[in-house]
């Protein structure tokens, strides 16, 4: 999914000279097995040299969260913006490594997680709330990342220029809705069921078709189960939800308004 960014060319070519240095870096540490602190070196200068991060006035290895001090912060005009957990090279990231630095981020209101063992770079957004959650927004490969558009604009979501635009904000807040989840609801409403039927009678002279009997086939045989019977199928019904009272509210406050 991409924003359409319009990458600044001085950026898009630090991007392109990055990945064309780091890849083989990255590559070979993870076949050498490279300790965590070496790994922790090589994620600053890509820190520095692909996302242009200030690495003596921006990264950090000295923050502290309850006694415990993380790998990397990111500290941008004097907030601190991520939290980077790093993995040694060779180590295949995984939950219980998330979990470990999602704690960190909960217990210091920062948003940003970063998990990253140089050769995949993972971005969560942290959701606080009971028990603290959090949401995958950006996942990398650097072994297979290439030159196009797209790939670019991943990229650039880490990069300091993106901080202060709150790229990374705008693409979570758009993954959040254009999703298989939402869409497989939207898809089951009544607006869109009803147009369905308008359709088949158009094209069917005029043919009727009752609106349950369009959405339980499309429920049952059409939309794959688990995108409307999940967790994450409840959280698509409530932003729609969410929206649509919205939307509500914005018409009633038009209406008074030409009173």
């Amino acid at each position: 999914m991409a924003l359409n960014i319009k990458i600044p060319k001085k950026v898009s070519d630090r991007i392109l000279a990055g990945i064309k240095r780091y890849q083989g870096i990255v590559k070979k540490a993870a076949e050498r097995d490279v300790s965590e602190a070496d790994t922790v070196t090589i994620i600053k200068d890509i820190m520095s040299d692909l996302f242009g991060y200030d690495k003596y006035a921006e990264l950090t290895s000295e923050q502290q969260i309850r006694g415990t001090f993380c790998d990397l912060a990111i500290r941008v005009d004097g907030k601190l913006h991520y939290l980077c957990e790093v993995k040694s090279a060779g180590t295949t990231l995984n939950e219980s490594h998330l979990r470990q630095a999602v704690n960190y981020g909960a217990h210091n209101g920062i948003e940003w997680v970063i998990l990253t063992n140089g050769l995949i770079w993972k971005v969560y957004r942290i959701r606080f709330t009971q028990p603290i959650d959090w949401d995958e927004v950006v996942n990398i490969d650097l072994s297979t990342i290439g030159r196009s558009q797209d790939d670019q604009e991943k990229l650039y979501m880490l990069c300091r220029e993106a901080v202060s635009t709150e790229t990374l904000d705008a693409f979570h807040r758009q993954a959040q809705i254009i999703n298989r989840h939402v869409i497989a609801e939207t898809l089951i409403s009544d607006p869109v069921v009803a147009a369905v039927r308008r359709e088949f009678r158009r094209l069917f002279d005029g043919l009727k078709v009752a609106d349950h009997d369009i959405r339980a086939i499309m429920v049952g045989e059409v939309i794959k189960r688990d995108a409307l019977d999940s967790d994450a199928a409840s959280l698509a019904r409530a932003t729609i939800k969410k929206a649509e009272s919205q939307l509500k509210r914005r018409a009633i406050k038009a209406a008074k308004a030409t009173e």
